[in-house]
């Protein structure tokens, strides 16, 4: 029989990514998580982890051990609850696309906050393939990200959106409704690092001859935003980021759409049920009419 103790460490490690962070999550010293670990890979006999200088990753085995070993450890959680006569508070792990606009994650949460004050839910930031990853192991219930490449069929979409121009306001071409590249010559323009659509806006512009000046390159994207707003310089993003002070003009010919979607772990959909309320809050903030 395998004590609980030893899938807590077990999880500890598959959510902090290091043997280090485990072990503060659960308030123990590593070198008795190490013991633990070993000891678990002994009863199931199997090894759990793959470790590296820089992080710990699941093995095939291990993969498959923690979609039960969360199981378990929610089953002992509802039997507490039980005798205490305190229902239980459920956690549902949501990835974030850290191209989400700000505007969008904020009302999310306070649709949560309204509609689902007892859901606890655990926003964690990544880009697409830092959700991949958390999902395929375990780190994640479910996304919320792009639903392209492996994701384009798993997916539930939500939303599709074009991409823009931002500029101030008061920038020369900020009455048009659309603009070419060509009209981007000698302009001043920011780079968003952490865009999903970085490569194919990079092609864009320079299939055009357009070769621009770079003032700032940011995987901040309020950052970015603020700076546009301030007139430092132009940049491409998704319709969703628009704001006051900012003006976003279609960029002619670049046709790229991103659809925004749901995605499940793969040990993950028996808490649909419990992730009811998240879900429904998902698709009323992120449903609106495409853009």
């Amino acid at each position: 029989m395998i004590d609980r103790y030893l899938l807590r460490y077990f999880l500890a490690v598959v959510d902090g990514g290091t043997f280090t962070a485990a072990a503060a999550q659960v308030n123990v010293t590593q070198p008795t998580l190490s013991a633990g670990i070993a000891k678990l890979e002994r009863e199931v006999g199997a090894k759990l982890f793959r470790r590296n200088s820089q992080r710990v990753e699941l093995t095939g085995a291990g993969a498959r051990f923690v979609g039960h070993a969360r199981r378990i450890e929610r089953e002992f959680q509802l039997a507490q609850s039980a005798v205490s006569g305190v229902e239980p508070v459920a956690t549902l792990r949501l990835g974030v696309l850290t191209t989400l606009a700000t505007a969008d994650l904020s009302g999310l949460v306070r649709r949560l906050a309204i509609s689902a004050p007892t859901t606890k839910v655990e926003l964690v930031e990544a880009n697409e393939r830092g959700l991949a990853q958390y999902l395929a192991r375990g780190r994640l219930d479910l996304a919320l990200t792009t639903l392209r490449g492996e994701h384009s069929d798993a997916g539930e979409p939500l939303r599709c959106e074009a991409y823009a121009l931002a500029m101030a306001c008061d920038h020369a071409l900020a009455h048009e409704r659309a603009v070419p590249a060509e009209a981007l010559v000698g302009e001043t323009m920011i780079v968003r690092r952490h865009c999903e659509a970085l490569p194919e806006t990079s092609r864009h512009f320079t299939q055009r001859g357009i070769r621009p000046f770079f003032a700032l390159r940011t995987t901040n994207d309020d950052r970015a935003m603020e700076m546009v707003r301030a007139k430092l310089g132009v940049t491409v993003v998704p319709a969703s980021f628009a704001q006051p002070g900012i003006a976003t003009p279609a960029l002619i010919g670049f046709d790229l759409r991103r659809t925004l979607g749901v995605v499940w772990g793969e040990n993950a959909q028996h808490l649909r049920a419990s992730a009811a309320p998240l879900l429904k809050a998902l698709s009323e903030q992120f449903s609106p009419p495409d853009t």
